[in-house]
């Protein structure tokens, strides 16, 4: 996954670890290309996600399974 979102990375747009991505952006604007973005790397190298797993457009997240 690092390897696969690296340049979002280290852009600062996106948090990656192991097989969590969180997409961290401080407007709005842009928020939908990232998701597009990272949704397609996943799509060419048949990476799939949990859609239940998701959450979407919040301000606020538990990462690592925390709340």
């Amino acid at each position: 996954m690092n390897n696969l979102l690296r340049d979002l990375v280290v852009e600062e747009k996106i948090a990656v670890l192991i097989d969590d991505v969180i997409i961290v952006m401080k407007m709005e604007e842009g928020h939908n290309e990232i998701i597009e973005e990272v949704l397609r790397r996943l799509e060419e190298n048949d990476l799939f996600m949990k859609l239940e797993k998701c959450v979407w457009k919040v301000r606020e997240v538990g990462f690592l399974g925390g709340m």
